[in-house]
């Protein structure tokens, strides 16, 4: 059939459509066993491909703020990764000693670019690289189209996308959150979750006629050193306040209360406050995907031993304070014969929380050896592998608001308020 000509017949349409869909998959087919067998000559190639070919994802595409900005009381809205701006710091006072020390002006400009561009490659800023390598990719991409010119399995590849341009890969770092970079000023208005007992003491409650008395319960189970007491004794007692409450379990020598709010329609976890004792600040959470331990495929069993803690991706001023606000909730050693993990990972300011039981044991010959974030196996563990079991409960939260005080009623004063960043790629925690 002629291209570009129509059938008027239907059942001829969707012939000539079939025909057109299987030439189109012959042709991708036969160009993807091409490049297979050019691999497999050249290793280099398949790198290359799969360095070129890295999706872009929102978390790739994230925007950050270029410098803390504004009065310090709004501290907690800067979308700025600490760590990195700890870092800049340092080399600004280091090169500012320097000048004042009568070093060489040639010799402090060389000092001072050396460490910009160090810094620059550990942060994975290169534009002026990205454009080389854009440069380079477009002249290698022709030089290829003219030698192939003559092959005739390249006639598929000439109507194909051109490659995107061949961008230097971003450094790998740890999410492991660096606690030690707590910015002052954060520690000066919020003393109480930076100074933490080593010894919490938590008080679990729900919020009023509710009737997550079992969810409540495993609750204590997740925070050590924690008791649950009902909200109400029957349905025509007292309503007890949270500030109620929060006097009572203050004058008993808790350090944390933690209210568990059940939907407004359905018998199921909809939220999570932790007020911290005795007068705050007060953390909205609300939770998403709860899922309890027994309902998990090969689940395990608590055992009641204090576990150890993760906290992964917290890198704004507001997710260092939501990675210290978890950290007090947790005694300050944990029972390592118990080998329990709580692990708490902030991906796209969710907090999905995990909790297992882990093993170390012989790696086996078809098991591949512990690979680390450069790609690599990790050295002195090639024979050893980790066998985990989740104990749940699992669930998903998410950060609302944080009061200056305890929530008394509506109209609080609030710290800090999610919703009011409508950019997609900008992320506050």
């Amino acid at each position: 059939m002629p291209v570009g000509l129509k059938p008027k017949n239907k059942l001829r349409r969707q012939a000539a459509f079939l025909s057109i869909k299987k030439a189109r998959e012959a042709a991708k087919r036969d160009e993807r066993f091409r490049r297979k067998r050019e691999e497999a000559k050249d290793l280099s190639l398949r790198a290359e491909r799969q360095a070129r070919n890295v999706p872009a994802t929102i978390d790739s595409k994230r925007a950050w703020d270029e410098d803390a900005f504004g009065d310090e009381e709004d501290a907690l809205g800067w979308v700025v990764d600490v760590e990195r701006l700890a870092k800049r710091r340092r080399l600004e006072q280091a090169a500012a000693e320097r000048t004042e020390g009568g070093g060489g002006v040639d010799d402090e400009e060389d000092g001072t670019l050396a460490k910009l561009r160090r810094r620059d490659e550990e942060t994975g800023h290169e534009e002026s690289r990205e454009q080389d390598g854009d440069a380079d990719s477009m002249l290698g991409f022709d030089s290829e189209a003219e030698d192939d010119a003559s092959d005739p399995a390249s006639s598929a590849a000439k109507k194909r996308k051109p490659d995107p341009p061949n961008r230097a890969s971003s450094p790998t770092t740890s999410s492991a959150t660096n606690l030690e970079l707590s910015p002052e000023f954060l520690k000066q208005k919020f003393p109480a979750i930076f100074n933490p007992p080593p010894e919490p003491k938590i008080l679990v409650t729900t919020s009023l006629h509710s009737s997550l008395h079992a969810e409540a319960e495993v609750l204590t189970t997740l925070f050590p050193n924690s008791t649950y007491i009902r909200r109400t004794a029957h349905a025509h007692a007292h309503k007890y306040s949270v500030r109620e409450i929060a006097q009572f379990a203050s004058a008993r020598d808790y350090t944390a209360l933690v209210i568990l709010m059940q939907a407004h329609h359905e018998k199921k976890p909809d939220g999570l406050d932790i007020v911290i004792l005795p007068s705050g600040p007060h953390f909205h959470f609300s939770i998403s995907n709860w899922v309890e331990g027994k309902k998990l495929p090969g689940h395990g069993v608590d055992q009641g031993f204090i576990p150890e803690l993760i906290l992964n991706n917290f890198r704004t001023p507001l997710g260092l304070l939501t990675a210290h606000l978890f950290r007090g909730l947790y005694p300050q050693q944990p029972e390592l014969i118990g080998r329990t993990v709580v692990t708490l990972h902030n991906q796209r300011d969710y907090i999905f929380l995990r909790r297992h039981r882990y093993v170390f044991r012989d790696k086996k010959e078809t098991e591949k050896s512990v690979i680390g974030t450069d790609g690599k196996p990790v050295k002195g563990v090639e024979s050893i592998k980790v066998g985990m079991q989740e104990l749940g409960p699992r669930f998903t939260l998410k950060l609302r608001r944080v009061d200056r005080g305890i929530q008394w009623k509506s109209g609080q004063e609030w710290q800090w308020k999610a919703g009011m960043e409508k950019q997609r790629t900008r992320f506050n925690m």
